[in-house]
Formats: structure tokens, sequence, C-alpha cells
């Protein structure tokens, strides 16, 4: 492992914690990222965000429909989609409103309900490594589909990884 003056913490958004270390020598690249960091208020976008790096509203939005027609249409998933409440239109577009927050654009998400405390939120259920794998299984195939730059996919991909282990309670 590189030593702590070769590393650089890009990603952390409230109590979900996806933290990515990276080389410092990608740091130049990486830099629009790394502004993520600074608070916004609940209207405004921030900035070079992961948000506006994916596209904004539309890219974010596509995101999440992507995942959701993952879910539904891979027979390897069946077994996640069987444990979301159908129709999956509110569950499409409360992940859209979660997204849109945690990527750094508008907080649609807590405008509306609150802070997401995504664990407390999926403690009533049991969430296995099974069912993480199968969910990451689930957002790699749909980034792979909506997001161009194979750079902020891995990033993503890193950040959503850990967002996912955290919600693992049995």
């Amino acid at each position: 492992m590189a030593s702590l003056s070769t590393q650089v913490i890009i990603l952390e958004y409230s109590d979900i914690k996806p933290l990515t270390l990276l080389p410092i020598n990608m740091f130049s690249k990486l830099k629009r990222i790394i502004s993520m960091v600074t608070k916004s208020n609940n209207h405004n976008v921030q900035e070079n965000s992961l948000y506006q790096l994916i596209g904004g509203e539309s890219g974010t939005r596509n995101l999440a429909e992507a995942f959701y027609d993952e879910m539904e249409t891979n027979i390897h998933l069946q077994e996640l989609l069987a444990i979301h409440k159908q129709p999956l239109d509110n569950i499409r577009q409360k992940f859209f409103e979660f997204l849109s927050g945690w990527l750094g654009g508008p907080r649609l998400f807590e405008q509306k309900y609150g802070h997401p405390q995504l664990r407390a939120r999926h403690m009533p259920f049991q969430v296995t490594k099974k069912q993480r794998d199968l969910w990451m299984l689930c957002m790699n195939n749909a980034m792979k589909k909506v997001i161009d730059d194979k750079e902020i996919e891995q990033h993503l991909r890193q950040a959503f990884d850990q967002m996912a282990s955290h919600m693992v309670n049995c």
C-alpha cells in the first residue's frame, strides 16, 4: 500500500461514507471530483460534482432507470427484484432523488423525506452479502449502459460497493 502522502480521499457524503483512495498522480485529472467534498445547500448543484459529470438530472435519472430496468430484465437478479415492492415506479423515483443528492446535485430526497439514513431504512429487511452482491451486479450493469467515462464509472463502482457493503445486516 502506498504511503498516506501519495493518496487522496475523494468522496464522502453524510452518514454514507464511500471513501476512495487514489494515487496522487491521478489528482490533476480528478480534482473536479474532489470538489464534491464541499457542502452545498439543498437546492444547489455542487460545481463539478459527479452529478454534473454524469449528465446532471438526465444522467442521474438514466442511471436510476437503467438500474431498475436491469433488475427487471436480468434473470440473475430475480431474487433481488422479488424483495422490492411492485410496481417499481415509486422506488425508481425515490432512487433518482437519493442519487441526485448523493452525487452532489439537488438534495431532492432530503427535501421530501429527510436525511436518507440508508442503513436505518434498510434495517427492517434482512440484507445479506448475496443481496449486496446482486445489488452491485445490477448497479455495475446499469453504469456500463449509461456512464461513458470509465474513470468516473470506476470511482462510482468503488463508492457504491462501500455503500452496499454498509447495508449488510445479517
